[in-house]
C-alpha cells in the first residue's frame, strides 16, 4: 500500500509540473501593433500571432497562460 501511495505522489508531482503556468495582473499598457502587453507590475509579454488577443485596455485585469518554461504566451484571458 505504501508503494502505491509513493508512486501516486510522484506521479502527481510530475503531472503538476506539466501544467502551463499563469501570469496575471492589471494591464498598464497594450500595443496591439506589436502585440505587447505590459502589466502595471512592469512585466511585459509579447503575444504570438497564433494566440487570440481580446480587446483590452489599460486598467483591465488579464490572465496570461504561459508554456512550461514560462517564456511563451499560450492564451490571453480577460
Amino acid at each position: 500500500m505504501k508503494k502505491i501511495i509513493i508512486a501516486a505522489s510522484a506521479l502527481s508531482i510530475i503531472a503538476g509540473s506539466a501544467i502551463a503556468s499563469p501570469a496575471s495582473g492589471i494591464v498598464g499598457n497594450i500595443n496591439t501593433d506589436t502585440r505587447v502587453i505590459t502589466l502595471e507590475s512592469g512585466k511585459s509579454f509579447t503575444i504570438p500571432r497564433d494566440v487570440a488577443l481580446p480587446a483590452l485596455q489599460a486598467g483591465d485585469t488579464v490572465s496570461l497562460q504561459l508554456n512550461d518554461e514560462g517564456d511563451k504566451v499560450q492564451a490571453v484571458l480577460r
